[in-house]
């Protein structure tokens, strides 16, 4: 009997990283200069919602920097053979509000590796793990899904902006709350600049449109779900316990874009003209410090 086929990278399962970083004051203030009116009331010692996704950036010298501006050689991430990463999504278990001068260790783990043949072609998927710890104990669990796709098609060309609004229309699913934002070019410069993000896909229009093959400037996963985050913490006064979401399809800079609670309390969902859905997300209550 042949022997079982190994399942690749195999040996990176369950390697774990370390990194700390503390919730300065500086990055409170820059974050609330972002998000500000999309976030949630909290004391004045607490910090926003979503500023986890700030801390402990991965940082590479220039010289160490890939075609698209992510570090070519992440050493805390498998070696996986396909150029384009995507954030496609995740869950956060929220114990534990950060609070504004936390020094925060974060624990990361590898939990696995799955190779997969998509409709564009072959897809890599990386789950990665990450436990938030303060000094009064474990503050968030999060688990995050990172998607890697083959190199946009050389022959496509540059294509032109579409306009969303032409899109063929989604059936609107009722709400009872809704936030609107239009993500500009700054707003979505000063996000990459404050998580230290050099993808490039989300400042440099011409590599996003002929490189990568994207309508426009992408604008980041964690920052739709950190809006979610927020307008879900809103809607039932309390931050969820458990906060799940997952990219559709990408949301493009310029074009306005409505964050939607729905009336069963517990689903949630970013919306742009004609109404395609972007990232869809779903909750749970608990209790939080």
């Amino acid at each position: 009997m042949d022997a079982p086929e190994q399942k690749p990278f195999a040996e990176w399962v369950g390697r774990q990283s370390e990194s700390c970083d503390v919730v300065s004051e500086r990055l409170v203030l820059s974050y609330k200069a972002i998000f500000e009116p999309h976030l949630a009331p909290a004391a004045p010692d607490r910090a926003p919602l979503g500023i986890h996704w700030c801390l402990s950036p991965a940082i590479a010298g220039m010289d160490q920097l890939g075609a698209d501006g992510h570090p070519a050689k992440n050493l805390a991430l498998p070696p996986v053979p396909l150029p384009r990463r995507m954030w496609a999504g995740g869950e956060l278990q929220v114990l534990d509000a950060f609070h504004i001068g936390d020094n925060v260790r974060r624990v990361s783990t590898i939990r696995d590796i799955t190779h997969k043949q998509g409709r564009s072609g072959d897809l890599w998927f990386v789950v990665v793990g990450h436990d938030y710890h303060t000094d009064r104990g474990l503050a968030l669990t999060e688990r995050q899904d990172i998607v890697y796709r083959e190199a946009a098609s050389s022959d496509s060309g540059p294509r032109p902006p579409s306009d969303p609004a032409k899109a063929k229309p989604i059936v609107i699913r009722p709400a009872n709350e809704v936030w609107s934002l239009v993500p500009s070019t700054t707003l979505l410069f000063r996000y990459s600049a404050l998580t230290f993000n050099g993808h490039r896909i989300h400042y440099d229009l011409p590599y996003a449109t002929e490189a990568e093959g994207y309508d426009g400037l992408v604008v980041h996963g964690p920052l739709q779900a950190t809006v979610l985050l927020n307008l879900a913490t809103v809607q039932g006064n309390a931050i969820p316990s458990v906060f799940r979401y997952r990219g559709v399809a990408a949301a493009i800079a310029g074009h306005e874009l409505t964050f939607r609670a729905g009336i069963d309390g517990q689903r949630l969902w970013t919306q742009g003209a004609g109404g395609a859905v972007h990232m869809e997300a779903e909750i749970e209550r608990g209790e939080v410090q």
